[in-house]
C-alpha cells in the first residue's frame, strides 16, 4: 500500500507524512495546492490512498477532481464540521479531524486495509460531496445543556455558554455569568451537538463560543491566546495546527 498527502500547511503535512509511515505506509509525496496536485497526477501512477486536506491555498481540493479522474481511497483531513463530515463517511474511508491523532489514524488504515482486503476499492463520486458545500445537510445543534447542581437539574443555554474545556478527566461548560459547571459529556461528544458556525475546538481542551471573545493576542510559537469576558480558570490558546482554520471560522 502506498499513500501521497495532499495538505497545504507544510508541518502538518510533514507530521502526517512521519505518523503514515510509522504505520508502515510509505509516502510517495506531499502535495500542497491544487496546481502541484493535478501536475502530479498527470505524471504518475494513482496511489493506494489519499489524504486529502479539503482547503488548500488555492481553492478546494475538489477541483483536481474535475480534471482527474480518482481511482484511489481517500481519508479526508480537515478541521471543518461544517463540511457535513459524517456524510464523507458515505463516501470515503474515514475523515480524520486536525490535529491528527495517532490513534485515530491506526484506526482509519486498518479500515481501509480491511476494506480492501475484501474488495478492490474502486472510484468515489465526489459531485455529491462537492454539493454539501454548497448545500450542506442541515442538522439540529443542541440549544440547551442540564447539568446537576446537588440534588438540582440546571439549565444552560448554549448561547450563554462562553467555552467548554475539560480539566481532571471531566468536562465543564462555563457561562457568562462566570461560572463552571461539570457535565455528564466529553468534548469529543460534544463535536456533534455544537453549531460549527458558534463553537470552534482550539485545542484538545477547549471549544469557544464566537460570541464571548474579548480579544485575541498573538502568543509564542505562531500560536494565539484568546480571552474570553468571564471565563478566568486558565489560558486558551489556540494551537498551532488550528491556527489557520481558526482565522478562517472568524471571517
Amino acid at each position: 500500500m502506498k499513500a501521497i498527502i495532499i495538505e497545504d500547511e507544510r508541518p502538518a503535512a510533514r507530521r502526517l507524512k512521519r505518523l503514515v509511515e510509522g504505520m508502515d505506509v510509505p509516502v510517495l509525496a506531499m502535495l500542497h495546492s491544487v496546481e502541484e496536485s493535478i501536475e502530479w497526477f498527470q505524471q504518475n501512477e494513482q496511489p493506494d490512498l489519499i489524504f486529502l486536506d479539503i482547503q488548500l491555498s488555492d481553492g478546494l481540493s475538489f477541483e483536481i477532481f474535475d480534471l482527474i479522474q480518482i481511482d484511489s481511497a481517500v481519508i479526508f483531513t480537515t478541521a471543518y464540521d461544517e463540511y457535513a463530515l459524517q456524510a464523507f463517511k458515505l463516501n470515503s474511508i474515514d475523515y480524520l479531524l486536525k490535529p491528527i491523532d495517532d490513534e485515530e489514524l491506526e484506526v482509519a488504515l486498518k479500515k481501509f486495509r480491511q476494506r480492501t482486503a475484501a474488495q478492490k476499492t474502486g472510484g468515489f463520486d465526489f459531485e455529491d460531496i462537492k454539493k454539501l458545500l454548497v448545500n450542506p445537510i442541515e442538522r439540529d445543534y443542541k440549544k440547551r445543556f442540564t447539568v446537576k447542581v446537588g440534588q438540582h437539574i440546571k439549565i444552560l443555554h448554549a448561547d450563554d455558554i462562553e467555552c467548554f474545556y475539560s480539566e481532571n478527566k471531566g468536562t465543564y461548560a462555563a457561562t457568562i455569568d462566570g461560572r463552571n459547571y461539570l457535565m455528564e459529556t466529553t468534548l469529543e461528544l460534544l463535536e456533534k451537538e455544537l453549531r460549527p458556525e458558534t463553537f470552534f475546538r482550539v485545542s484538545r481542551k477547549f471549544y469557544v463560543n464566537i460570541n464571548h471573545i474579548a480579544d485575541i493576542v498573538s502568543y509564542t510559537n505562531s500560536r494565539l491566546q484568546l480571552k474570553m469576558n468571564k471565563f478566568k480558570e486558565g489560558e486558551i490558546i489556540v494551537s498551532r495546527e488550528r491556527v489557520k482554520d481558526f482565522k478562517l471560522w472568524l471571517e
